[in-house]
């Protein structure tokens, strides 16, 4: 079967204007998949140049293919259908491996028409890198990188205010944007270059903050099957699922030229993105979060199953619904879309997430989840809402480890898996009562931000809760909740 390539299979090829940090699987069933769209569909005439942001040398890349590559969406649309189409991506042109190309890396700077910078390289990315030197081919860390190339424009064009770039981070973390352009500044600073450089990035260039989100699973288990239908060999085929979103913070050049405005409402431009990151961290991953114990010691083992079973959902449900929607500041309607939205997600039959997977540090993320939610509605009530102190009972009940016959590995903070391997058997053994063992967990302020024992009503709530769960099993457990 013939691979992939431009010459055998030829099509659109688009002016390189957008240079992208990071080849992996994310970006090219995300960032590429749109412009390629764009490109088709809107005439943006925006090709992709890939640069490689770390020291790896590989023997096969994107350049194989021409840049090439297949994007395979599947999922559940808004009617609940199931969804699965391909997509052969031509937005992407080419790949730059920056440590063997070094010329060909700064000669992207001195392309008139570039104009736009994607990334993607890791939460730990956006770092600065103390050893890192103007004189470095490259540098090492990727906003070391990114001075390079912009310093390298800066005196190429003089200084020129037309050849500013807009620069669009995806890692994920809060204000990615501004974090970018203080690291760029730092690295000005650190490497004494002019404060007339240091003023031309901080007039002509844009750096937008951003909130991303799709599921990308990478090369599916069927891609043989997959290339057998689609005539040709993919080593890059990427499969996703059917739902994204794109929130950007900052000015409206980026929607004007690459006429992003043209996927809403997938992709939003807002003018404070704080409301959508905490939408998408209580609904989304709060959820998450809510259902793994409950599910896990309900005996389901995935979150596909969980979804199926109708206790479960159900109580998923009503929780985001009852309880943690009104805490939130966006408009209601749009908040319950994104609650749909993300229980078709859940459904999603191409996705198998296993419970124990999303298990993983499990106390960290009911702080910054669910206990900013679970305060917030008592603050609005003047009640502990049920379903959310049911899931810090189901959290507490999961960390003992064991469930008659069955047992399982826990994975967080030793300090926390100390003090479960300490408290579980002493409530074992009737040394200490499961109001005790609350009293234990929710005492610690340091975890929490406060002694939340100091919360009237909150201790005994969660501990009604979890004795029903030791009492009667998870399930019956759940099924008395009202």
């Amino acid at each position: 079967m013939q691979r992939l390539n431009r010459h055998d299979f030829p099509g659109a090829h688009y002016s390189d204007r957008v240079i992208q940090f990071g080849e992996g699987n994310f970006l090219r069933a995300f960032i590429d998949w749109q412009l390629d769209w764009l490109n088709q569909h809107h005439g943006i005439d925006a090709g992709v140049v890939v640069v490689r942001p770390r020291n790896r040398v590989v023997e096969d890349s994107l350049n194989q293919q021409d840049g090439l590559y297949t994007t395979l969406i599947r999922g559940l649309n808004q009617q609940g259908e199931q969804v699965s189409e391909t997509r052969l991506i031509r937005s992407l042109n080419r790949e730059i491996q920056p440590y063997q190309q070094f010329d060909d890396f700064l000669a992207l700077a001195r392309a008139p028409q570039m104009r736009f910078v994607f990334s993607n390289t890791t939460e730990a990315g956006i770092a600065f890198a103390e050893q890192d030197r103007l004189e470095d081919a490259p540098a090492s860390s990727f906003p070391g990188k990114l001075t390079q190339l912009l310093w390298t424009r800066f005196t190429h064009f003089a200084g020129a205010a037309d050849k500013g770039w807009l620069i669009v981070p995806c890692e994920l973390i809060d204000h990615n944007g501004d974090a970018l352009r203080e690291l760029v500044l730092r690295y000005i600073k650190h490497w004494m270059l002019p404060p007339e450089f240091a003023r031309w990035v901080l007039d002509h260039c844009a750096f937008y903050n951003t909130l991303v989100d799709r599921i990308v699973t990478g090369y599916p288990a069927d891609g043989e099957s997959i290339a057998a239908q689609l005539g040709y060999e993919d080593r890059y085929l990427v499969a996703g699922e059917v739902y994204y979103q794109f929130v950007i913070q900052g000015p409206d050049a980026l929607a004007r030229e690459l006429k992003l405005d043209q996927l809403a409402p997938e992709v939003k431009f807002v003018d404070d993105i704080s409301p959508y990151k905490a939408q998408k961290v209580a609904i989304l991953n709060g959820a998450h979060t809510a259902m793994v114990p409950v599910a896990f010691l309900s005996g389901v083992e995935s979150v596909g199953e969980a979804m199926d079973d109708a206790a479960i959902a159900g109580y998923v449900d009503a929780l985001l619904r009852d309880e943690v929607i009104p805490t939130l500041d966006l408009p209601s309607d749009e908040l319950h879309a994104f609650a749909d939205a993300v229980q078709r997600r859940f459904r999603n039959p191409f996705i198998r997430h296993a419970l124990l997977s999303i298990a993983l540090n499990g106390m960290t993320k009911f702080r910054t989840r669910i206990l900013p939610q679970l305060l917030l509605a008592q603050q609005q009530t003047g009640q502990w809402p049920p379903r959310l102190t049911f899931a810090f009972a189901a959290l507490l009940a999961f960390y003992r480890g064991e469930q008659g016959d069955k047992q399982w590995s826990l994975q967080d903070d030793e300090y926390w898996l100390q003090q479960f391997a300490e408290l579980w058997p002493a409530v074992n053994q009737n040394k200490m009562t499961p109001e005790q063992l609350v009293q234990a967990v929710l005492r610690n302020s340091h975890h929490w931000g406060e002694d939340l024992t100091q919360r009237p009503g909150l201790a005994p709530a969660i501990s009604q809760h979890l004795q029903n769960i030791i009492v009667h099993g998870m399930r019956t457990a759940l099924l008395q909740l009202r």
